[in-house]
């Protein structure tokens, strides 16, 4: 496989996986009331809409301004501060929005950008390494979303997918 084929490639898995993080994180917000989203298992502890705030400050950060070379207006701070509640479907823009942005902006990255170094977030890095860290860093949070959508609902919880034969059971 040629170099630009491997690019591209690179580029498609890692939209991929962000739009299956989104998928699922949208999936727990669906089953979720707007105080149970807001929810912390203790004060020091952050709920799930503190974190799909930060998942998508994360994104605009890394791969935004990091790769994608627009303005970085990110305020962690305030990912971290808001108590909401925000609403559900206010929430579910967002990760949207962020996700259509991603692919607006992997759409134009060509395999010289990937490569060239850069600093994000006060980190040397490069193109690759930014977009690695910040899909990493989107499917990590998604896995804490859904443990603490599963805490809250426990039996209710409804799995986005399910095994249809038995080879996808082992």
């Amino acid at each position: 496989m040629q170099s630009a084929g491997i690019h591209k490639l690179f580029l498609q898995d890692s939209y991929g996986h962000l739009e299956y993080a989104v998928e699922r994180v949208e999936h727990c917000l669906n089953q979720l009331s707007d105080e149970q989203i807001w929810w912390r298992p203790s004060e020091n502890q952050n709920s799930i809409g503190n974190l799909v705030l930060h998942v998508c400050g994360n994104v605009s950060q890394w791969i935004l301004s990091g790769v994608g070379g627009l303005s970085d207006t990110r305020d962690r701070p305030s990912e971290f501060s808001e108590r909401g509640p925000l609403e559900h479907s206010l929430l579910a823009l967002k990760l949207q929005e962020s996700l259509t942005a991603v692919h607006q902006v992997l759409e134009t990255v060509d395999e010289t950008r990937l490569l060239e170094s850069r600093v994000v977030q006060g980190f040397q890095t490069t193109g690759l390494g930014a977009i690695t860290h910040s899909v990493t860093h989107f499917t990590g949070h998604m896995q804490e979303i859904i443990c603490l959508t599963r805490m809250q609902l426990r039996a209710d919880y409804q799995f986005k997918w399910q095994p249809e034969t038995e080879s996808q059971s082992t």
